[in-house]
């Protein structure tokens, strides 16, 4: 697997299509962050971590559905291996005029684009979500 980010937004894309109720995903710091990150924007309900049968760590993610539609609509990886973006704050584009959230890695760690422009940090732009 070359890029773990893309991997992760496309097992959570999946499953809030399929209407699934959890994800497995494996566990890396990286993705816990962005875990928790949506979590605490209310597109997923919950993240905890767990083991497979094999002893490998990973994420048990439960999706959230409002009225039988997921609350996660979409997700878009905006900084590819092959194409870094990287953005100042106050260049960070906005997802539907502020309706979604865009996360940003910074020096600070994971951030949502709010938070950058708020803290004044840019970073590598990672993902769209709304």
């Amino acid at each position: 697997m070359n890029d773990p980010i893309a991997d992760f937004l496309t097992r959570l894309r999946n499953a809030s299509r399929a209407k699934l109720e959890e994800c497995v995903i494996p566990h890396s710091k990286l993705k816990a962050s962005l875990a928790g990150i949506l979590k605490s924007e209310g597109y997923i309900s919950d993240v905890a971590e767990g083991t497979d049968d094999r002893g490998h760590k990973t994420l048990l993610v439960t999706m959230k559905y409002v009225g039988g539609t997921p609350a996660l609509t979409g997700l878009k990886r905006v900084s590819t291996p092959g194409r870094r973006l990287y953005y100042g704050y106050n260049d960070i584009p906005r997802v539907l005029n502020g309706l979604g959230i865009s996360i940003l890695s910074t020096s600070s760690g994971l951030m949502k684009d709010q938070d950058c422009r708020r803290n004044k940090a840019g970073g590598e732009l990672l993902c769209s979500i709304w």
